[in-house]
């Protein structure tokens, strides 16, 4: 495609006004690099009639051009993509070559950061940590199965451990999910549902089970491996479920070990766009670039 004379970024309200105020770091980074190029940009909130090229926050880009950005799990790593769907990404598409120089700092300190103390003091208690998300009885096309059987899964194959739920803190759960998830609860007293607690379940856990959560990225820190059920952009060190061979895909992660320092360095440093780092702007240009926006 042509490089666009006009970008209108798309996003909430407030997020607007935070760019519009100049106290978003990286979307003024994105701006600054789109000016540099002879690209007039503005900014308004989704449902808007906008002018020019499309740039939106997470969500899919509502013209043929358009991209998105979207933050990559914490701050500050960011990523400009053309699909919402992280599995299409292209870093979800490349191969992870192994650890390169560095990692092993890198992976250290953003533990400390994110986590604190609490990945130097981590156990295997004996139970399977579950992070759900929502939508419990859909079987959408990225998922293996739909999160209630993937948990009957988990009950299944859990080969003595007890297994922990964890309700997504900001997901509202229909009447008749609740009532299911309460009646394998009674069910089973080896199951246990609980909102909170991600940090501690982490550290405790002998592996999560999980679609695609963010929490098994997030499980990475504590060095706990995951299996999933789900595509997402951080499945090169997972375990991917077998559905013709669950036994096995169980099997295989409580045992997994992969090299996590190596991994986090790699998807996030060398793949995302640190937005503190010196080199933002020029990773920002190379996206554009990526997609035809720059030349």
């Amino acid at each position: 495609m042509n490089p666009p004379n006009y970008v209108t970024f798309l996003m909430e309200p407030s997020l607007r006004n935070s760019a519009i105020e100049g106290r978003h770091n990286f979307i003024a980074k994105v701006a600054e690099v789109l000016n540099n190029a002879g690209i007039v940009v503005g900014f308004d909130v989704f449902g808007a009639e906008p002018r020019g090229a499309t740039l939106s926050h997470m969500k899919a880009p509502r013209d043929v051009g358009g991209l998105l950005f979207r933050r990559v799990y914490h701050y500050p790593f960011w990523q400009i993509e053309r699909s919402a769907e992280r599995w299409d990404w292209d870093t979800a598409q490349a191969d992870f070559p192994g650890a390169a120089e560095g990692a092993g700092g890198f992976f250290k300190r953003w533990q400390t950061h994110l986590f604190g103390t609490g990945p130097t003091k981590t156990s295997r208690d004996g139970f399977i940590y579950v992070p759900l998300q929502g939508r419990l009885r859909d079987h959408r096309s990225f998922q293996q199965c739909s999160p209630i059987s993937m948990l009957e899964h988990c009950l299944t194959h859990a080969g003595g451990r007890r297994i922990v739920v964890g309700l997504h803190p900001k997901e509202s759960y229909s009447p008749s999910e609740n009532v299911t998830l309460k009646r394998l609860e009674r069910e089973n007293d080896h199951l246990t549902v609980q909102r909170g607690g991600m940090e501690e379940a982490l550290r405790t856990c002998d592996f999560v089970v999980t679609q695609n959560s963010s929490v098994a990225f997030n499980a990475m820190f504590f060095e706990k491996p995951s299996l999933l059920f789900a595509k997402i952009d951080f499945h090169h060190i997972c375990v991917l479920a077998d559905l013709t061979d669950l036994a096995e895909s169980f099997s295989i992660v409580a045992d997994h070990c992969p090299d996590y320092a190596g991994y986090v360095h790699w998807f996030w440093q060398l793949n995302c766009i640190n937005a503190g780092r010196e080199d933002a702007k020029e990773r920002i240009a190379a996206r554009f670039r990526r997609f035809g926006w720059l030349t």
